[in-house]
């Protein structure tokens, strides 16, 4: 008997190893006019090229950044990886990666006289050339593989939260949804993302990005006419992404959402 439970926890564990295996994300590489930008990318389990699939863009923070292709999985990797997430959302996924001395936001970081950090997000601008990357990998990614264009999403948390509103404003008619975790932008730029469905979240307790950020985005989106929900934990420190990927109607949220 004891050999017989021996063997099924064997298994129950190989099953589980099998399901987070992050492997299963293929490392890609864009290269354009001799910049490179890294990538990893799911694609559905029975993938038929002939079928169009919805497509999510996902943000890493500023503690994933690098070349190495891997860490941008750290957060967020796994939840795709589940399976009733690869069985009831058939969707292609894609985590790019931000170089160390890059962010995805067009903003200014600075220190008050107390030495906190502070964020000054930027109205106007030219993008980042990272940000023009990932803008270029959207479009790679449209023209590669067979997306349901009125199913793409992007989400992201803490530096990529940023990143998720500069991303949508900066391609106001391509994301049917965004949920930005931990994230912030100006709020005067709202007006260009009301056509996209939200779902925005942070930590009250969050000394990292302070809430307001997240705060005075969700009523400047909400008084543009834009579909808002916010999700403000009151225990909550930076680390907002972990609630927010245990909820249970996050991805049934994202994927109810159809691109007008």
């Amino acid at each position: 008997m004891k050999r017989i439970i021996c063997l099924f926890v064997l298994l129950i564990s190989a099953f589980s190893l099998k399901a987070q295996d992050l492997s299963l994300y293929q490392k890609k590489w864009m290269v354009q006019n001799g910049d490179t930008l890294p990538y990893r990318i799911l694609l559905p389990e029975g993938y038929d090229s002939t079928q169009k699939y919805p497509v999510i863009f996902f943000l890493h923070g500023a503690g994933e950044r690098g070349r190495d292709n891997e860490k941008q999985l750290v957060h967020g990797g796994k939840l795709f990886l589940k399976e009733e997430v690869r069985k009831n959302y058939k969707a292609i996924v894609v985590f790019p990666q931000c170089p160390t001395n890059n962010y995805w936001g067009n903003l200014l970081r600075t220190h008050d006289d107390k030495g906190k950090r502070t964020f000054d997000f930027l109205e106007e601008g030219p993008a980042g050339r990272h940000m023009e990357l990932l803008m270029e990998l959207v479009q790679f990614v449209f023209d590669k593989y067979p997306v349901k264009k009125e199913q793409v999403y992007t989400g992201g948390l803490s530096m990529g939260g940023m990143g998720v509103f500069e991303l949508v404003r900066r391609m106001p008619k391509t994301f049917a949804a965004a949920f930005p975790i931990c994230g912030g932008a100006n709020p005067a730029t709202a007006s260009k993302m009301k056509k996209t469905s939200w779902w925005v979240f942070h930590g009250a307790k969050d000394d990292v990005v302070p809430p307001h950020h997240s705060e005075n985005m969700v009523q400047a989106l909400k008084k543009a006419g834009a579909k808002v929900k916010f999700t403000l934990y009151p225990n909550a420190n930076h680390n907002s992404w972990d609630p927010a990927f245990a909820e249970q109607e996050l991805l049934s949220w994202i994927f109810s959402q159809r691109k007008k």
